[in-house]
């Protein structure tokens, strides 16, 4: 079972809790049963965590608020979800606080390096030294999401164990990345501009991956994301069978 926290859209003049159908095929790739979370307060933490055995954090088209590390919002005009930083942002440390697995994909990856002290650049495309990561809105979604630019696997991490391999090409669809990565987070993929593209949690007794590109993205056809999406199914498993192995 792996949750998957919601995010929060008005669809006319009704509020809605929405998760992305390809997020939830690719925990099923994964060989697990999606549960979708609308949102849960701090109370409620505990028992959801208790029925799961991983969790996968989305992208989105909104951003974490700034406020959660300490910046004005740069730009109005990009969405917000306040709904899901009130929860998620305090949910995750106590994820990886019980070594539960968790793959965290463009959205989820800027999320949990907030949540864990980190900060975002708000504009990738507006920093000295860096390229413009995102996609043409208005290209078809087969070319917005398609292969867009190499990454370097860093060596001896959780990726580089995962893949094999020591450069692998992802799509690149986003506009804000990681500033300056969280204590306690360990670099696994680097865009050649040098941007943090895939990191993991260094200590953690589980598996603990956040990755800036959409492995979600035509899984089923991509051999890097299906070699993801096994191993974090194959840690869930792992995860359920020692805490809650099958009766006798």
């Amino acid at each position: 079972m792996v949750l998957v926290p919601a995010c929060n859209r008005m669809l006319g003049q009704h509020p809605f809790h929405i998760a992305g159908k390809k997020y939830l095929d690719a925990v099923r790739l994964a060989g697990a049963l999606p549960l979708i979370v609308p949102s849960a307060s701090p109370a409620e933490f505990d028992t959801l965590l208790d029925l799961a055995d991983g969790v996968l954090l989305t992208g989105s088209p909104s951003n974490v608020h700034p406020g959660h590390f300490g910046e004005a919002v740069h730009d109005p005009a990009l969405p917000l979800d306040a709904v899901r930083d009130a929860w998620t942002l305090p949910l995750i440390p106590l994820v990886i606080a019980r070594g539960m697995p968790l793959l965290a994909i463009c959205r989820g990856f800027q999320e949990t390096n907030v949540a864990l002290g980190g900060t975002l650049h708000q504009a990738v495309q507006e920093v000295a030294g860096l390229h413009d990561h995102r996609a043409r809105g208005d290209d078809p979604v087969e070319v917005q999401y398609g292969l867009s630019h190499p990454v370097q696997v860093q060596p001896g991490g959780l990726l580089a164990r995962v893949l094999a391999r020591d450069e692998v090409m992802v799509n690149s669809v986003h506009g804000q990345g990681v500033r300056r990565l969280a204590e306690g987070l360990r670099v696994e993929a680097l865009a050649p501009d040098g941007l943090v593209e895939a990191f993991s949690v260094a200590d953690s007794p589980g598996f603990a991956l956040g990755v800036q590109w959409h492995p979600e993205w035509q899984a089923a056809d991509n051999p890097v994301s299906m070699a993801m999406l096994r191993a974090f199914g194959a840690a869930c498993q792992d995860y359920r069978d020692l805490h809650r192995p099958p009766s006798r």
